[in-house]
């Protein structure tokens, strides 16, 4: 049996995914990234070779963040490309708009007969990402899926900054002010689906099924918000995390 192994080093998570000749997922990891990708990749390969899949003897691609910090690998490949393979592998369709909401950025990949077409990135402010939501729920006490939860809960508050600093004040203010935390939540949440939206909107390419892919997937209330602010469904599995993981393995299935 033939196993390819894809590491997908993101800046707060990496996920690892080990495929075999069937393009079936034989093992999953993530672990925090740390403050050293090099460390990071050094640990996955030890975990790796104690699951029976040691590096040295299985081909591995890298993506992500820090994918040049995998020195074990034999190709290094763009997180847009990974992102949009392991999708269509994940979610069974060629034609695709692909949402990913990481911890520094936010993709938004349009997928045409299995070929990226059209991509946005949001890298340059950390609003409308992951790493948003976690310095807001840490400003609230909470962890962001308890934030993404209680966020259901609450309604009619809203922040309108653009910048983390500047809503993590607002954010201080309407604590200040007595709001309810479940109505901040909300305002939270809310400000990021809506950048999400706007930057989804602005992909001219977009095709076939939403899926929402990232460290948020897996929140039910981030998807329901999302649908309801894109006007469309939005599909999202529980490897969705894995996609850039999923997408650099079949890649590395061809070597």
């Amino acid at each position: 049996m033939k196993y390819a192994i894809g590491i997908d080093i993101g800046s707060t998570c990496a996920k690892t995914v080990v495929l075999d000749e069937n393009r079936d997922i034989c093992l999953r990891l993530a672990v925090p990234t740390g403050w050293s990708s090099v460390d990071t990749a050094e640990s996955l390969r030890k975990a790796l070779a104690e699951a029976g899949f040691d590096p040295a003897e299985v081909p591995v691609v890298a993506t992500g963040y820090g994918r040049i910090s995998v020195p074990y690998a034999a190709r290094t490949i763009t997180e847009i490309t990974c992102h949009a393979r392991g999708a269509c592998r994940l979610f069974g369709e060629n034609d695709l708009t692909v949402i990913d909401i990481g911890g520094q950025d936010t993709k938004i990949i349009a997928v045409s007969g299995g070929m990226v077409r059209d991509f946005l990135m949001n890298d340059k402010c950390s609003a409308g990402t992951g790493r948003f939501l976690e310095v807001m729920a840490n400003t609230l006490a909470l962890r962001p899926d308890e934030l993404c939860e209680l966020a259901r809960q609450g309604g009619g508050t809203s922040i309108s900054s653009m910048c983390t600093v500047f809503a993590e004040s607002e954010v201080i203010s309407l604590i200040g002010r007595g709001e309810k935390r479940e109505n901040i939540a909300f305002a939270v949440v809310d400000s990021v689906i809506q950048k999400v939206a706007s930057q989804a909107g602005k992909l001219t390419e977009a095709t076939g099924a939403v899926c929402l892919t990232g460290g948020l997937c897996q929140c039910e209330y981030v998807c329901e918000a999302l649908e309801k602010a894109l006007g469309r469904p939005v599909r999202t599995c529980a490897d969705g995390r894995f996609a850039g993981a999923v997408g650099a393995a079949l890649s590395g299935l061809k070597l």
